[in-house]
């Protein structure tokens, strides 16, 4: 979950490294750190905690050079700190990582045995030593082949030396790298979000690949040393920039974009004069597919488990859903005639990328939901729907989940028109209800008020709970998930019926209960649930949709009502006050919402 840079040029590059530093800090701010190549020697600045700091300590020393590398740190192997951010380096070898060394104790015994010194608790520092030991013996090509065949785990990697000043070395094994062309110099960085600013050129690195970056010269490698051609990709340009603009944190400019992001993402993929839903370049035809399997984790699973529920309502599929990091490693009955949905905001979740690899390899019909388009799952799936989103720079998924329900409700409906499932009139009225959807979002963030009044509760208190029934139990998921995220407050979601059997023994006098039970057929039954937790001194947060019926039940410490819309569609009602919740909690305790502990956006570790 690491961010590594690095610039070889014939200007001076330490200020470039440090911006695209401060672009990749999303995946990790642990620790930063730089070293550059100059007069022969290299030179190291490194500290712990946020890339602002970094800058500060270089400001105040000497640090300059035509090539040089970066890294922001998500710490995996020894606690945050200086000794052990990044850049690990010897006097003739310096080492940036994203990844995790799985053989690094071995390998740490057998180097210190040849008198090498470790000064860190890093996995990383045996790749450092590793390569010096090899370059006594060998040229830099074969020692690069005979240090990555050495090493078992995942990693990308950029690595400059003292001998070879003009060049910067990356090699990736399933954490992502990309490679930036630029005029007169050259460019390495974990994702493409980091080369932007300096091109719009770039090629990817496949698994097990390395290449040797100059300033005038890229070569590629394969596993074995040989070389390989790349594409040249033209980057995608993005029309909004990375700014809070007058926002005081990321989070709650990406909540309140969430009707034009509907809006907008609607609008690729509705024809609004033939009223129908378009999946542009869709390889199969319907009735190759009987089943669909969909694929995410954390947030992305949640919009899958919403996505089940259309799926099986709307379709003749079989449908499954399942957790990436559980999928890998379970013994797979492969079909021809399944599609696999992958599901990822960033297109590099680690398990998720290793599940879509384990299909790819067993020729499998792919497909990703992303809102990178440039990402490594986007490139090696067979049909790509993107988002459209935009940035999304708070860790805490905001926008993207919403953007995630959105294309998979349109797939769904789409392949449940093509079956002849759902009538021309019912489908009309759903593209309809899509197209009314941005406006209702917007409606919805009005209820700020009441959330920031309510979360005071949940700051206060030592555990809470969401329940909901059908549609909402994965969005009572995703508003616990919110508010450990951000708040650090123990929470849970549990679909409403299931608090007889087991969770009720949580429940104690004044702990907050979330009780999302919008008026659809679970209703009498999830207010009859609510009843049971009030009953044991739950103070209970109901979320629901307007109506002129009272609510059928009493003793409710607060109520949020969301616009109507149609059953299908009010998960994407109910999430906003969850999102704010987390939000407004996080903001009273006075934590950083954009940055929260122990996390990264990017998840590209096992």
């Amino acid at each position: 979950m690491c961010g590594i840079v690095g610039i070889t040029s014939n200007k001076e590059v330490t200020n470039r490294i440090i911006n695209s530093l401060k672009k990749l800090e999303y995946r990790g701010y642990d620790s930063a750190g730089i070293a550059t190549l100059k007069d022969g020697f290299i030179n190291e600045v490194k500290c712990e905690g946020r890339v602002e700091t970094l800058e500060k300590n270089i400001s105040n020393s000497n640090i300059q050079g035509e090539v040089g590398i970066g890294h922001v740190r998500w710490a995996t192997h020894g606690k945050p700190s200086t000794i052990n951010a990044h850049p690990h380096s010897s006097e003739t070898v310096s080492v940036v990582h994203n990844g995790i060394i799985e053989n690094s104790t071995i390998l740490k015994k057998v180097l210190e045995k040849k008198g090498y010194k470790f000064k860190s608790q890093t996995d990383t520092e045996v790749i450092v030593h590793l390569v010096t030991d090899y370059l006594k013996k060998n040229n830099l090509k074969n020692t690069i082949i005979k240090v990555l065949k050495t090493l078992h785990g995942s990693f990308a990697l950029g690595i400059i030396f003292k001998d070879y000043p003009d060049l910067i070395v990356g090699a990736r094994r399933g954490s992502p790298l990309a490679v930036g062309y630029g005029p007169n110099e050259n460019y390495l960085g974990s994702d493409s979000y980091a080369l932007k600013s300096m091109t719009n050129k770039v090629s990817y690195l496949n698994d097990g690949d390395f290449c040797i970056v100059k300033e005038n010269q890229i070569e590629f490698f394969d596993t074995k040393g040989n070389k390989v051609n790349k594409k040249i990709l033209n980057l995608s340009k993005d029309n909004q920039d990375y700014d809070k603009g007058d926002y005081k944190h990321f989070m709650a400019k990406e909540i309140d974009e969430q009707p034009i992001i509907i809006k907008n993402c609607v609008n690729e993929y509705v024809d609004k004069i033939n009223k129908q839903i378009n999946i542009y370049n869709f390889p199969w035809k319907t009735k190759q597919i009987s089943s669909i399997v969909l694929i995410g984790c954390g947030t992305a699973y949640h919009s899958c488990l919403v996505a089940k529920y259309w799926f099986e309502e709307y379709t003749s599929l079989d449908v499954s859903i399942d957790i990436a990091s559980e999928f890998r490693y379970r013994k797979l009955k492969f079909k021809t005639d399944c599609l696999y949905v992958f599901v990822s905001q960033s297109g590099e979740t680690a398990d998720t990328y290793a599940a879509l690899d384990i299909c790819k390899k067993n020729k499998m019909k792919t497909c990703s939901i992303v809102n990178v388009i440039e990402s490594s799952i986007a490139r090696d799936s067979d049909l790509v729907l993107p988002i459209h989103c935009g940035p999304e720079i708070g860790v805490a998924s905001t926008k993207a989940f919403l953007g995630q329900m959105l294309v998979l409700y349109m797939l769904c409906i789409k392949l449940s028109y093509d079956q002849k499932i759902v009538s021309k009139k019912n489908y009309q009225e759903k593209i309809k209800n899509l197209l009314s959807l941005s406006n209702l979002c917007k409606k919805t963030l009005l209820t700020d008020g009441k959330i920031q009044k309510s979360s005071k509760a949940f700051i206060e208190a030592k555990g809470s709970m969401f329940l909901g029934r059908g549609y909402s139990f994965p969005i009572a998921l995703e508003g616990a998930l919110k508010l450990k995220e951000l708040a650090y407050v123990h929470a849970e979601g549990y679909p409403a019926g299931e608090m007889k059997h087991g969770p009720l023994a949580l429940i104690e006098e004044g702990m907050p209960v979330v009780v999302l039970a919008p008026r659809d057929d679970y209703y009498k039954k999830t207010i009859s649930n609510m009843q049971e937790v009030i009953a044991r001194g739950a103070k209970v947060l109901l979320i629901t949709n307007k109506s002129k019926d009272e609510i059928q039940s009493e003793n409710i410490w607060e109520t949020i009502e969301v616009e109507n819309l149609s059953d299908d569609l009010l998960p994407f009602l109910t999430t906003i006050p969850l999102q704010k919740l987390a939000y407004y909690s996080a903001l009273q305790k006075g934590y950083d919402i954009d940055k929260p502990r122990n996390l990264a956006k990017s998840v590209t570790v096992e």
